[in-house]
């Protein structure tokens, strides 16, 4: 049998734990396995793009498990009713090749790139940083915001969006969060006095949500949104002014804000920061920018935490998913059964 859960189960977990705990207990996991880089194998997420979006396979393991996860990117559902990213995911054991959990992923993934952007911002963002701006308040905004406060101590948040819907609904959302937020008129608005920068928005295009002539000294920039081919949010001449951290330089270079820069562009990989093989944050001055796309290992982690954290609850059901014969060479006897 293997464990499955749910969107509900989920839901029960996190509510029982808090949502501030299981993104700080998931971030531990996240940083573990950044730590431990090489021992996963890698490669570029599988892409199938389409005229209205992406559907993707993001596969990686270690020598004791697999994972992979399938999500898809459709900008224009939500005209439908519908969400723009949905997913979920497989852990399996390395040694006999049997699935051990099926999960769903789209709650699981918002939360942990939330927490994948904490950690980041942990080790490049200034120590004393207390003010983000949040630009693009869809769907991932929330689990932003408050990753940033259970991880990085951010206390305020000054925050916008094109569409008055989208900031209603965040505020509703935020109202008993505990962050001072204030509402900006514009992108550049949003920006002023802040510390950290997160860039989260939808559309399919090559736009230009973060300009350098907005960007002062110090800041650290956490680009979420740009996240496959012909999308990106900032500036090129911002990315040659910044520090420019990624994941995996194969598949952000596809993906992420550096698709606009030349092949040799140079960037850092983030988990050498974590195991202080490179310095991240040099001075008070550098402006940090990390160009996440997503990694398979960060779900791997996401997963890992997942399996360890319904051990012993009921967050969980057993489902039939692998056909298990008593004896394992005589499958077809399964169907002469009474």
């Amino acid at each position: 049998m293997v464990q499955y859960v749910g969107v509900e189960n989920l839901i029960q977990l996190i509510r029982s734990v808090g949502v501030e705990t299981f993104l700080t207990e998931l971030a531990t996991y996240v940083e573990e396995d950044f730590r431990r880089w090489p021992e996963f194998d890698k490669t570029p997420r599988v892409a199938s793009h389409s005229r209205d979006g992406v559907i993707e396979l993001m596969p990686t393991a270690d020598d004791a498990l697999y994972s992979f996860k399938y999500v898809n990117g459709h900008p224009r559902n939500t005209r439908k009713g519908l969400q723009t990213v949905t997913a979920f995911g497989v852990l399996s054991d390395v040694q006999s090749g049997y699935p051990l959990m099926l999960s769903e992923m789209t709650l699981l993934t918002a939360l942990r790139t939330a927490a994948t952007s904490a950690v980041a911002a942990r080790c490049l963002a200034r120590p004393n940083s207390r003010v983000m701006a949040i630009i693009g308040l869809g769907a991932q905004s929330e689990f932003q915001a408050t990753a940033f406060k259970a991880l990085c101590g951010i206390t305020h948040l000054r925050v916008y969006d094109v569409e008055s819907a989208a900031t209603e609904k965040f505020c509703r959302n935020m109202q008993t969060s505990g962050l001072d937020i204030t509402v900006a008129n514009s992108s550049q608005d949003a920006v002023s006095g802040a510390d950290i920068i997160t860039t989260v928005t939808a559309d399919k295009l090559k736009a230009t949500i973060l300009s350098d002539n907005m960007i002062g000294a110090g800041v650290h920039i956490n680009a979420v949104g740009g996240d496959c081919p012909g999308k990106t949010e900032l500036q090129a001449a911002l990315l040659n002014r910044g520090r420019v951290f990624v994941e995996y330089p194969e598949q952000t270079r596809i993906e992420g804000e550096i698709q606009q820069m030349p092949q040799d562009f140079p960037v850092t990989e983030l988990w050498q920061v974590m195991t202080g093989d490179v310095q991240g944050r040099r001075s008070e001055q550098d402006i940090t920018i990390f160009d996440s796309v997503g990694f398979a290992t960060e779900d791997f982690s996401a997963l890992r935490y997942l399996k360890d954290k319904i051990l012993g609850t009921d967050f969980y059901t057993e489902i039939d998913l692998v056909a298990e014969p008593e004896d394992p060479r005589n499958l077809f006897g399964l169907l002469n059964q009474v």
